[in-house]
Order: structure tokens, then C-alpha cells, then sequence
């Protein structure tokens, strides 16, 4: 392995490090929650290591232990995991030139916190900038799972760890994502529009508020974008 090769992985670890430990409590919920919810830690870790998606791991150990039809959790899995494809169509034109192996690779590892630091306008181009993400997208998917197995120990011996707020660390982490990358007007009336509609949806106990939000927030955001444009 070639020293550029080192520093890359180096610099890759070290600069999600904070995300890393930002998601810390998000994962001890998710633990805690899955084997308080009827799963066994072997279940319960391999969520983690084969979703790897917090929101959607939570909502659906929550929708199992309901009882809720399959249909219904698909469907939820799948609206709550969209945003994904939308990272995915954002980053084809950088990964697509590369092999298979580091699509595949990069694609699993694609969350909301290594996507969060893919906004280089070189980022995946070059051998040192793909060791690079795959430095920052696996020491994520490390520390998930290591935060995972810690809420299952913890959920095992101690009460709901519900009560203590953690999942307060989900919307710290995305906000912390989101402020950053608001560097447009257009993106600031995308994240008040959908945060609004969000709020209003969540008061009405409007079941896809969530979605009708995301959708109001990008055409306000495209809206705007293209009055600017114009004049």
C-alpha cells in the first residue's frame, strides 16, 4: 500500500470522525430498542450490518413488533430510504466511469453523513479520493455498528432508553448535515418549505406528511432556482 494510499484512508477516518460520534446515541436507541422490542442481539446486529440505515431500521423493528402487515413495511422502508436514490442519481456521473467493485462498495456505504462529504467538486475521481471515501464510508459503518451492539447490551440490562431522549440524536444529525450545504437561496426556501410542511403534515397526524413534505421543499427550492435563473 502506497503512502498517498495511507494518508488517504487516514484522512478519510479522521474527517467523519465527528459524524461518526455525532450518531453515537442514535445507535444505542436502535440496540436498545430492538431486543426491548422481541429481537434477539443477533437479529438486532444484523439489521446494522446488512441495512445500515438508522431511520429506517428504527421504524421497522417499530412496525414488526406492531404486527404491521409486510406490505405496509415495505412500503414505509421504502419511502423512508428513497432519498438514497436521489444521492445515487447525484453521484452517477462521478462513480459510473468506475469499476463494479467500487460501486457496489461506495453504493452500500452511502449514507446520509458519507454523502454529506462527497461535496468536492473531485470527490470519487482519482485512485486516492475512492480509497478516501471508502475510508470515511466504512469507519461509519464500523462505529454504527459497534454504537449498535452497545445498545443491545445496554437495552438488555437496563430500562427503555427512550425516556432519556435519545432520539433527539437523529434530528441533531441531520440538522447538522443540512445547515452546512445551505449556500443558495434556493436551498434555504427548499429546507424552511419542507421543514414547515413537515410541522403542519405532523399537527394534521397526516400519515405521508414526511413524503408530501420532501416534495413541497424541492419544488419550492426548483421554483426559486429558476426564477433567478430567468432574471
Amino acid at each position: 500500500m502506497t503512502k498517498g494510499v495511507q494518508t488517504a484512508l487516514r484522512k478519510g477516518v479522521v474527517d467523519m470522525l465527528p459524524l461518526s460520534f455525532a450518531v453515537l446515541p442514535w445507535g444505542i436507541l436502535f440496540g436498545s430498542i430492538a431486543v426491548q422490542r422481541g429481537f434477539s442481539w443477533f437479529e438486532a446486529q444484523m439489521f446494522s450490518a446488512l441495512i445500515f440505515g438508522g431511520a429506517v431500521q428504527i421504524v421497522t423493528v417499530e412496525l414488526i413488533a406492531d404486527n404491521v402487515s409486510l406490505l405496509t413495511i415495505l412500503f414505509t422502508a421504502f419511502v423512508i430510504s428513497s432519498r438514497h436514490f436521489l444521492y445515487g442519481l447525484s453521484l452517477r456521473e462521478r462513480l459510473s466511469p468506475q469499476p463494479l467493485k467500487w460501486r457496489l462498495g461506495l453504493g452500500f456505504l452511502l449514507t446520509d453523513e458519507l454523502f454529506a462529504v462527497s461535496g468536492h467538486r473531485r470527490a470519487y475521481q482519482g485512485r486516492l479520493r475512492l480509497f478516501y471515501a471508502l475510508a470515511a464510508g466504512g469507519s461509519f459503518y464500523l462505529a454504527w455498528n459497534l454504537w449498535t451492539f452497545i445498545g443491545i447490551v445496554a437495552g438488555a440490562s437496563l430500562p427503555d432508553l427512550t425516556d432519556l431522549g435519545l432520539d433527539f440524536a437523529i434530528a441533531a444529525t441531520f440538522i447538522a448535515l443540512v445547515i452546512p450545504s445551505i449556500k443558495t437561496l434556493a436551498t434555504l426556501v427548499a429546507c424552511l418549505a419542507g421543514a414547515t410542511a413537515a410541522v403542519v403534515f405532523q399537527l394534521w397526524q397526516f400519515e405521508l406528511g414526511l413524503v408530501c413534505a420532501a416534495l413541497i421543499g424541492m419544488s419550492a427550492g426548483y421554483v426559486v432556482s429558476k426564477m433567478r435563473g430567468a432574471a
